[in-house]
């Protein structure tokens, strides 16, 4: 049990905002709030508009618990202005959400370290149309969405064409540019990082298709094995590979590292995707369910994400 923050500390959880990702940080803020609530904490519910500045200035908490996903929450908009602000809040600060937030500038800080991604190139959007920037199979995704959000899979076996069509449902008709990575066959894993600790390593085996945005939110479409069923030595790599991102990037509170795992190659076969510096905190979400295997309840990592940011 983490030692206990002052009573009635005064936290604003800020949640939901216009990103893709709007309902998760809603169900995940709320979660929080009750959880700071249940700890004896005041708590501010705050649904994030763009007159955010002005409602925290009327509010004035001593600590803000960022529950936002994807953008402006989780890629430095919002760090920037806490922190001119002068409000401590939860998380990673401004240089590393920017950094974190996308996955090419995530690459160029881990792949030097010795921290194995798979390679990738940048893409118009427009010249998808005209011929394939890899060999089939390969994933095309926005460089700076979580949740698996905009993500596609292109194998000659699909229904996207070939070459795709314009006239084809997927990432392009959102984004100007997009990232193309060679698709890693195998198993889907995940470690979160809670107080500079690894916790443990869970796999998702999704009931149809690929990990995406409603086989993360949806109860029963994904199997979470959580310890997962691994070999001793990739256990230690996921742990050793979470942790390592983390202090690399700068990550503060908690983060998330997903890998893809071919496990025909053993530890050869091992990718992180990338680095999520604020993860889901949903009944469905990872990192509670991790942070319970290790024997911490939902009200502790609260309690621990908070005390890290006033520390």
């Amino acid at each position: 049990m983490t030692d206990k923050l002052p009573e009635n500390l005064h936290v604003a959880v800020l949640m939901g905002g216009w990103s893709a990702e709007r309902e998760v940080s809603l169900m995940s803020g709320n979660d929080i709030a009750v959880a700071l609530e249940k700890n004896g904490h005041q708590v501010t519910r705050i649904d994030m508009d763009r007159n955010l500045a002005m409602v925290l200035d009327g509010v004035r908490p001593d600590v803000v618990f960022n529950a936002l996903h994807g953008c402006p929450g989780e890629d430095g908009t919002v760090q920037g202005m806490l922190d001119l602000m002068q409000i401590p809040y939860t998380h990673s600060g401004l240089v590393t959400s920017v950094i974190a937030i996308d996955k090419e500038l995530t690459k160029q800080q881990l792949v030097p370290a010795g921290i194995p991604m798979p390679e990738g190139k940048m893409v118009k959007s427009k010249d998808i149309f005209e011929a394939d920037p890899l060999p089939r199979p390969y994933v095309l995704k926005p460089v700076n969405e979580g949740s698996s959000v905009g993500v596609a899979i292109i194998t000659d076996q699909g229904n996207y064409g070939n070459p795709i069509g314009r006239d084809v449902t997927g990432p392009w008709q959102e984004f100007d540019e997009l990232l193309a990575e060679p698709f890693i066959k195998g198993r889907e894993l995940t470690t979160a990082v809670v107080g500079g600790k690894a916790l443990c390593v869970t796999e998702l085996k999704p009931k149809a298709g690929f990990y995406d945005y409603e086989a993360k939110y949806t109860e029963g479409l994904t199997e979470h094995i959580c310890p997962a069923e691994i070999p001793a030595e990739i256990e230690k790599l996921c742990l050793d590979y979470a942790l390592r991102a983390h202090t690399i990037l700068g990550c503060k509170g908690t983060s998330r590292t997903d890998y893809r795992w071919d496990d025909e190659f053993g530890a050869d076969g091992l990718y992180v995707l990338e680095t999520n510096t604020q993860p889901g905190m949903t009944p469905l979400s990872l990192v509670p369910e991790q942070a319970k295997q290790m024997g911490i309840s939902y009200e502790e990592l609260v309690e621990m994400i908070v005390r890290e940011a006033l520390g």
